[in-house]
């Protein structure tokens, strides 16, 4: 009997699976993110996949990773480095090494590290370890391959289905290296593979295997360990990324309107999955339609605006591009429409697997003539589905397209959610015409508080109205080129946006007294979080503001922002939102933090810039320079 090891109570740990893109790591790291999540942990994960389609086996650009951060309380980013890397391939040891810490644990499968595998990888030597100068010590090398096709050599299954569960084992060894209950692996496989249940069985076989040998040679490691759950909220929680938090936001703002929801898609990288999830809830009422480009996508959303429905198109930046002309048919039209933008690197086709802000003047701006349209920018995968919600409230309340802003980043990331009670979501009363406007009704005629015009459906007997493209008169909805008209419902559109309540600003931290202050927006914010924490555990003040409302800004901005000497803004494009913050206040001069690599922020890295903003002498407000202000 294997002697029995210390198990080690930890905090927080991150783990990041990689290998080949057809080793399933994505599959292995949402195992193991949804086990933990199901104990009570906090959770974030990053998944890290290359573009290609398939690229050739065992070659560097083939890599694909999933990281996985878990803590004992509330987690905000997937971390800078992992403690244990599992690497499938010799090109995912050469190229994913770089994210691990300089003591993980790595654990790799011996039988995919033979001469043409390291030749692939550009290893220049057998002795692969030694040419990375990595400590064998900290190596658990075992011949995964070899021992899965053993397990499974009466199983029926083909030797190409067989290595398919290579990456069973390894989540074997990583559940026994964290304590995590086989059986909790064994449900959640049972239910993905219901309608293959000897695949079901052949996984969890493969997975009972992978723990054995850890526990059985104990893996080459000095301990065990557990990360136990604190602070966690009672209720019912679930593992759940970004895209699938929308969709859920937009089915219970369905639900709590009494409308139809339509969703007009097109398929891209990386939005898609919101048109997968949302085809799947045709009992919630849900209609979905895959369109033959994105300009018509967009444009049958507009029309099911029209016919009465909670109307949505998703995509990402090139999407946005094409739909600009409908989205606009859908701002003359004062038709509510909610326009998804799960932004990825760019220009052009860019990275489209990476993550980006770089859409956000785009969304603001990048439409003909005066077009404003409010903007939501999600922070996180959970708040994803609060984004949605209020995207599609915004919409029905006041008639106006609006865009919900995600990234790949927590779009394809998943964090631990508490299932919310639909009875505790804020109403959503659709601006519909009154009864007493019959046989008057007129499309533009607006409620004189908040310049909302009243909402007809067509087939109502009495609320006959004609909307389209051209310049309508204000009063009768007749066509009009009168230069005055045009002017008031230019100013009309533009009021009736500037005039949305959304919540204050809120400030995190130091709020009262803080040396720096902190700003970004949307998926930023656990980063930026995290660097705040850290600095102040340092003994410095620092505050952070993280902007969820775009446009309008909330109230307090100005307030806020120019009430501490120095301000950075920081955002993972070259400078969007710190110049959208100067156009909007007077005096704002701001430092900025900018990187555009396509990966999540460094907090790390944050830290060391926000430091050198702190120790800096220079006072932003008093003769500083543009290029002066811009540290990263």
């Amino acid at each position: 009997m294997a002697e029995q090891l210390e198990v080690k109570e930890l905090e927080q740990v991150v783990v990041r699976f990689s290998g080949d893109s057809g080793d399933g790591m994505q599959l292995a790291g949402n195992i193991f993110s949804t086990v933990s999540a199901s104990v009570g942990n906090g959770i974030s994960t990053f998944p890290d996949y290359p573009a290609d389609i398939r690229a050739p086996q065992g070659s560097l650009t083939g890599v694909s990773g999933f990281q996985v951060h878990i803590g004992a309380g509330k987690v905000y980013t997937p971390g800078d480095k992992c403690d244990v890397l599992v690497a499938m391939n010799a090109a995912a040891l050469k190229t994913q090494y770089q994210h691990a810490k300089p003591q993980a644990t790595i654990i790799i499968d011996t039988d995919s590290f033979g001469p043409t595998d390291l030749k692939k990888a550009q290893f220049s030597s057998d002795d692969y370890l030694q040419e990375m100068g990595i400590n064998p010590d900290r190596v658990v090398a075992c011949p995964i391959t070899k021992m899965v096709k053993e397990c499974l050599t009466d199983s029926g299954m083909d030797n190409k289905s067989i290595l398919k569960c290579r990456n069973m084992f390894a989540l074997g060894i990583v559940c026994w290296l964290f304590n995590r209950e086989v059986t909790l692996v064994e449900n959640f496989l049972r239910e993905k593979f219901a309608r293959k249940p000897q695949i079901a069985e052949c996984n969890i076989k493969v997975v009972k295997a992978g723990y054995d040998y850890g526990h059985n040679v104990h893996a080459s490691v000095p301990s065990t360990y557990r990360i136990e759950s604190r602070n966690a909220e009672a209720g019912r929680y679930m593992d759940i990324t970004g895209n699938k938090a929308t969709v859920y936001g937009m089915i219970a703002a369905a639900e709590k309107a009494g409308l139809k929801l339509y969703l007009g898609s097109y398929p891209i990288t990386p939005a898609t999955d919101i048109l997968h999830e949302l085809a799947k809830h045709k009992s919630c009422g849900a209609i979905t339609v895959q369109c033959e480009d994105e300009i018509s996508a967009c444009a049958s959303a507009v029309g099911a605006s029209f016919a009465g429905a909670l109307a949505a198109t998703s995509t990402s930046g090139p999407g946005i591009c094409l739909k600009s002309e409908a989205i606009n048919l859908a701002v003359i039209d004062e038709l509510p429409l909610v326009v998804i933008d799960v932004q990825r690197g760019g220009p052009s086709t860019g990275l489209p697997t990476k993550s980006e802000q770089t859409d956000l003047l785009q969304v603001l701006y990048g439409r003909n003539g005066e077009s404003p349209m409010p903007v939501i920018a999600a922070t996180s995968p959970t708040n994803c589905f609060d984004s949605a919600y209020m995207a599609c409230k915004i919409a029905l309340e006041h008639l106006t397209p609006v865009v919900l802003l995600t990234d790949a980043f927590i779009a394809n990331g998943s964090a631990a959610w508490r299932l919310p009670d639909i009875s505790t979501l804020p109403d959503i009363n659709p601006h519909f015409a009154p009864a007493d406007q019959k046989y008057k009704y007129s499309p533009y005629h607006r409620d004189k508080k908040t310049d909302v015009r009243y909402w007809a459906i067509p087939g109502n007997e009495g609320f006959e109205h004609i909307l389209g493209g051209l310049e309508k008169d204000g009063e009768t909805g007749a066509i009009s080129t009168e230069p005055d008209n045009h002017d008031l419902m230019d100013k009309l559109r533009f009021s009736k946006v500037k005039k949305i309540p959304v919540p204050d600003l809120e400030v995190l931290g130091d709020k009262d007294d803080a040396e720096l202050l902190i700003v970004g927006f949307g998926s930023t914010y656990g980063h930026l979080y995290s660097a705040m924490e850290e600095l102040r555990g340092k003994g410095r003040k620092v505050a952070l503001a993280q902007f969820q409302y775009i446009n309008p800004l909330p109230a307090n901005t100005a307030d806020i922002l120019l009430k501490y000497r120095k301000v950075v803004v920081a955002e993972q494009n070259l400078g969007q939102f710190a110049a959208l913050l100067r156009i909007r206040l007077n005096h704002f001069a701001p430092y900025q933090y900018n990187q555009v690599k396509g990966q999540p922020f460094v907090v790390s890295d944050l830290v060391k810039g926000f430091e050198s903003v702190l120790d800096s002498e220079e006072n932003p407000e008093h003769g500083a320079t543009f290029e002066s202000r811009i540290i990263m």
